[in-house]
């Protein structure tokens, strides 16, 4: 009976062992995670399959006005409307960016929302009035000098996000 309970505590305490490797294990995979969190916004979405910026680019080089493509993408947020957070402007390169505006007026990004995100969506090409140029230099706070400045209208690449992931 001695030697049944002593294989017993042995095989308990083999088990003992065998557990706290997983959760050392677990705990360096919840970390790995907790780096590569985000802030959802919209429909939840994932940050797989998502389009380099060179493709966006190339996508967009492709794209005619009226034309419409469903895509995820990434880029850095150059700009947030300041009155609601109804729009946003992402950097591509330095050169290009994207306008997203958010599906039905659904959601809005925080008005201090800055750095990398991933939308999915609806990415087009279309040509904003300067009336709307004009509207969208105001929300950001422009001066009026920088306003009236607006004069003729401009190719732009747009994106009507319906989700919309802020990397923290």
């Amino acid at each position: 009976m001695k030697k049944i309970t002593g294989l017993f505590i042995a095989l308990a305490f083999i088990f003992a062992c065998n557990n706290s490797e997983k959760q050392t294990t677990t705990t360096e995979a919840e970390t790995t995670e907790k780096e590569l969190a985000y802030a959802s916004f919209g429909d939840k979405i994932s940050a797989e399959d998502v389009l380099s910026k060179e493709d966006i680019i190339a996508t967009y080089d492709n794209l005619k006005v009226g034309d419409t493509i469903n895509t995820k993408m990434a880029g850095t947020i150059k700009e947030v409307c300041s009155k609601k957070g109804c729009w946003m402007t992402l950097d591509l390169n330095g050169e290009d960016e994207v306008m997203v505006k958010f599906k039905d007026y659904g959601f809005f990004m925080p008005l201090n929302a800055k750095g990398d995100v991933i939308v999915n969506g609806k990415a087009f090409v279309s040509e904003t009035t300067v009336e709307e140029l004009r509207h969208y230099a105001e929300d950001a706070g422009k001066s009026e000098e920088e306003i009236a400045s607006i004069t003729t209208p401009e190719r732009t690449l747009s994106f009507v996000a319906d989700g919309v992931l802020l990397q923290q």
